[in-house]
């Protein structure tokens, strides 16, 4: 094989990405040995192999009672996030005004403010409306992080549809809304399923938001394994982003999947 520097650059660049992805991954792998460890502290090496911590992650009222918090509001505000999301994207690529760009800028801020200032402002707001420590107020902040996400998705998905099917589907009598679901919807479906499982995510893995709106009674997975780290760290924290890590790893191979079957032909 002969050596040219079109062949080193390329070997170069790939080497470059697998040193960045190792650096990137390397800290959260580290955590999975841990969850199996026996001893009482996150110490190096592993000695003692054990499912112990596990046990008591599962027998903890306190963990399931925050594993079902996150497995009841994430799936909320995820569709009520997909919901204005894909209405908001639908709508602004029909249209075109002066301050679209500017109306575009603020739906999108939520990924774009520090998340600091949406817990305080959310707080701020929901406290007069009688919202804060609620599970409406959490569902309502957490929707309001992932529309972002669906808004972008389904935008850049709606770029490459057909202005063509909706008019002939109009022309031929459907309404506005048998149009949508009949036409533009299954057009955009890959963008809208991963706009929500970004949304869900989003939501899952949400703590700082949910630090300040959040009451006891809405404590989610984040929020007690900040309060884990914060008061008591034990090798059950690791359990548990050992979990979530393997759960969010399953959520992005389906966003590949869907990504794939979007791409190939026919």
């Amino acid at each position: 094989m002969t050596v040219t520097p079109e062949r080193i650059g390329l070997f170069a660049v790939r080497a470059l990405c697998v040193g960045v992805l190792a650096f990137l991954l390397l800290p959260i792998l580290v955590i999975v040995p841990l969850s199996f460890s026996a001893s009482s502290f996150l110490v190096y090496p592993v000695t003692d192999w054990s499912l112990h911590w596990y046990r008591e992650l599962f027998a903890s009222a306190e963990w399931r009672r925050a594993a079902a918090n996150s497995f009841l509001v994430a799936p909320a505000a995820t569709v009520i996030a997909t919901v204005l999301g894909t209405l908001a994207a639908v709508g602004l690529s029909r249209v075109s005004f002066a301050g679209k760009g500017l109306l575009l800028a603020v739906l999108i801020s939520p990924m774009i403010v520090p998340i600091v200032v949406v817990g305080v402002g959310a707080y701020l707001f929901f406290a007069k409306l009688g919202l804060a420590d609620s599970y409406a107020g959490l569902v309502l902040v957490h929707a309001a992080l992932g529309t972002p996400f669906v808004l972008t998705t389904v935008s850049a998905t709606l770029e490459g549809f057909d202005r063509n099917l909706a008019r002939a589907s109009a022309s031929l009598g459907a309404g506005p809304v048998r149009t949508f679901f009949r036409v533009t919807l299954p057009v955009v479906a890959p963008g809208v399923v991963a706009g929500a499982l970004f949304a869900f995510a989003t939501s899952f893995d949400e703590v700082v938001v949910t630090l300040f709106v959040a009451g006891p009674e809405q404590t989610t997975l984040p929020r007690q394994m900040f309060t884990g780290i914060r008061e008591n760290i034990t090798p059950v924290i690791a359990a548990v982003a050992t979990l979530l890590t393997v759960f969010t790893t399953a959520l992005m191979f389906v966003l590949e999947v869907l990504r794939s079957r979007r791409s190939l032909p026919g």
